[in-house]
């Protein structure tokens, strides 16, 4: 990935206000901007499909242990990190391509008294800056769209695994790529969004080295998530998922999302979550 494509992706993400608009929702919710509890910030720092839902049943797959360390690839502000590492006791290491990404997940883990256990790098997917064989497992959710080469990635995540350790991939594929619109919430353009079919995902997983154990099709999962959130849209309720309006405002969130839906419901964008496996 060029120098020129990295910050075209980063720039997407980032204005230079996201900690600033994060605390006034926060105050809005009635929470404290500085003490804020993991369930406050829950609704902001999930920044993928089904949010905090989606989380949740992606730390069903790990067991990782006090003593074990996760990789969280395409961290965003670090929700994901910081609930496995609560919920396990475990270390969370998380990397992305955007700084302030960064810079937020790193205050709001020491806001929460997690520091300790949960650290943030900034990096290129495709570069890692970890050793070989340093993980016990690593999760990445809704971030290899903007991945153009997808068996570099593979490769690269495979190379940072110890044997045996599991990859949990939540991502979109392309059912028709050609009648996907646009903006969506990872890319304004078709020209930064890399959609694969699910069995090119597989085969290109499968090539790397991993065994791919499961393949699960998400359509119906997202879709009912889609209508509980309209459900309490309607009661006046705010929804469970606001990352995509916290970080890119609610004008460009309401045209992404609504673009994001009917790209499911048309079978264009196939949500897939996959457990696969470093060969031992």
């Amino acid at each position: 990935m060029t120098k020129e494509r990295e910050a075209d992706i980063a720039g997407h993400y980032t204005d230079g206000a996201l900690f600033e608009r994060l605390c006034a929702l926060l105050a809005t919710d009635g929470a404290d901007p500085n003490h804020p509890t993991l369930a406050d910030l829950a609704p902001y720092d999930q920044f993928h499909g089904r949010a905090f839902e989606a989380t949740r049943e992606l730390a069903d797959l790990f067991d990782p242990g006090p003593g074990g360390h996760l990789l969280d690839i395409g961290c965003g502000i670090g929700g994901p990190a910081r609930y496995l590492a609560d919920r396990y006791g475990c270390r969370v290491t998380g990397i992305d391509l955007t700084e302030e990404f960064i810079d937020v997940a790193r205050r709001l883990t020491d806001l929460v008294g997690m520091a300790d256990r949960v650290s943030f790098e900034l990096g290129n997917a495709l570069a890692m800056p970890f050793d070989d064989d340093s993980f016990d497992g690593a999760f990445c959710m809704n971030v290899s769209m903007n991945i153009e080469d997808k068996d570099g990635f593979y490769r690269e995540t495979l190379r940072v695994l110890r044997p045996g350790a599991p990859l949990v991939l939540s991502e979109l594929a392309s059912g028709n790529p050609a009648a996907i619109e646009y903006p969506t919430p990872w890319a304004d353009t078709e020209a930064a969004s890399f959609l694969v079919s699910v069995e090119d995902t597989v085969s290109g997983l499968q090539a790397a080295g991993f065994h791919v154990e499961n393949v699960r099709d998400a359509t119906e999962a997202n879709l009912e998530f889609g209508k509980r959130s309209k459900a309490m849209l309607d009661r006046g309720e705010k929804p469970p998922h606001r990352g995509v309006h916290l970080i890119h405002g609610p004008a460009l969130a309401k045209v992404a999302t609504a673009n994001t839906a009917k790209g499911i419901i048309s079978g264009n964008l196939v949500p897939i979550e996959v457990l696969c496996r470093k060969e031992v």
